[in-house]
């Protein structure tokens, strides 16, 4: 890219962009819901079994400890999950969805499916599977790129 290049054609300024527009998509057709689009990696990973602690779902939800901290106190408010102590660490607290967020996330899911689909309307399913995969790695090599940060 030379010096000349238009700042706003770039692919980091084009990726944040359609990442705040998946963001604005995802917030409107989630909060008749009670979801947000932050809470659903932490549903998720809380269905799965991926993370049970506030460390592990900050870990897995790629954002610091404060914002989850905020985050799941918001989500216990709202009903969405409880947390009880950890039976080996007095620090810790054991992160669990609720039965009513569990009923509800089989639709929050669709509804990010669905939004994904219609914002990829008029491309193939080719360029769809290389526009994921292309992305993959932008972000593999953006982890690197911050892990090797001094």
């Amino acid at each position: 890219m030379g010096e000349g290049e238009n700042v706003l054609r770039t692919p980091g300024h084009l990726v944040s962009l359609a990442a705040r527009g998946f963001a604005r998509l995802s917030e409107a057709r989630l909060k008749p819901l009670g979801f947000g689009v932050g809470h659903l990696p932490v549903l998720v990973a809380l269905r799965d079994g991926d993370a049970s602690t506030q460390r592990d779902l900050a870990r897995f939800a790629r954002i610091e400890q404060p914002p989850m901290a905020q985050m799941l106190g918001r989500m216990e408010r709202d009903g969405l999950i409880r947390r009880t102590p950890h039976p080996k660490d007095g620090r810790s607290q054991r992160v669990a969805l609720t039965a009513a967020a569990l009923a509800r996330l089989p639709e929050a899911i669709a509804v990010l499916v669905q939004g994904s689909s219609d914002a990829l309307t008029g491309f193939t399913e080719a360029e769809v599977q290389e526009f994921i995969d292309l992305l993959t790695r932008l972000l593999a090599n953006l982890d690197r790129l911050t892990a090797a940060r001094p």
